[in-house]
């Protein structure tokens, strides 16, 4: 990969926030990876699991969603202001789940305005939930070639998991009450919650009805509207030692099975890996790159 050549770009979204990404590959590819990251990462993560995947007919573009970092301010568009441009207060803590459609609605059309391209996404973690939200939303299975789940993990599922003081409730009744009030974007207070979040931010991640969770495997009942939605050829890669599953690994793939409805479609379990699948990359490549190549016959 060091002779991988990248390039610095800016992604201007619908709604005019600016994105900074990274390009590897070549100008004028077959087919371009979009890679969208997970909870608070960024732009220069997740590359072992991609970068491998770059070569003459592929290119590979990063970039940082609106969900990277815990707290920053993002650049906007405004052409209203003197020197171009506003901001606005972003990160995992502040960011609007449902405005990842904006996030990957830019990138594709990036993509697009630099000529004719198989289009895949690659998600992982919350970036395979939004992967799915933006098909399910925009009428875009046509645009995409194939999605790449990776991780697609339930954060309600975790939380429920985790808390063994059964303080979850409490917090879910404190952060609606801030959102009724019109504080929505207000943190809350570490004393009730460990992580930096807001209340609406808290009530997407950790609330069984939200947009957000649409890998409902701990809710016997539930539908996952959204998920059966995509019918565009799916890869679900899990880590068997993900830590964020509250339940054997075999037990989730076979809610995926159970509910997939792409007709060409894979559910890979890689032995041993982690959430991040450290040290496991090889694997994670290796199957990516099979099913874009049976996916391009």
């Amino acid at each position: 990969m060091g002779n991988t050549t990248c390039k610095i770009i800016s992604i201007i979204t619908p709604d005019k926030l600016v994105l900074p990404g990274l390009w590897f590959g070549p100008d004028k590819p077959q087919r371009v990876i979009i890679f969208i990251h997970g909870l608070s990462s960024n732009a220069f993560s997740g590359h072992d699991l991609v970068l491998p995947l770059v070569d003459a007919s592929t290119t590979v573009i990063t970039f940082n969603n609106r969900g990277n970092g815990k707290i920053v301010r993002m650049k906007k568009v405004d052409k209203r202001k003197k020197r171009g441009y506003s901001s606005r207060i972003l990160g995992e803590t502040h960011e609007v789940f449902t405005e990842c459609v904006e996030d990957i609605q830019g990138a594709v059309d990036y993509v697009e305005a630099q000529g004719e391209s198989e289009i895949y996404l690659v998600g992982h973690s919350t970036g395979s939930h939004k992967s799915v939200y933006y098909v399910s939303r925009k009428n875009n299975q046509k645009r995409i070639k194939g999605v790449v789940l990776l991780s697609p993990l339930s954060d309600y599922a975790d939380a429920l998991h985790q808390d063994k003081n059964k303080t979850l409730p409490r917090v879910v009744t404190y952060a609606k009450d801030l959102v009724q009030q019109g504080k929505a974007h207000e943190l809350l207070p570490l004393t009730i919650w460990p992580m930096m979040h807001d209340a609406q931010r808290f009530l997407s991640l950790y609330t069984p009805n939200s947009e957000e969770e649409i890998f409902c495997y701990c809710q016997a009942n539930k539908i996952p509207t959204t998920f059966r939605k995509i019918i565009i050829p799916q890869l679900v890669v899990l880590g068997e030692k993900d830590e964020f599953r509250n339940r054997p690994i075999k037990k989730i793939e076979h809610w995926f099975e159970k509910n997939i409805r792409s007709k060409v479609n894979r559910i890979v379990i890689i032995p041993n890996a982690t959430h991040s699948f450290f040290n496991h990359e090889d694997e994670v490549v290796h199957h990516i790159k099979a099913f874009i190549q049976n996916n391009s016959l």
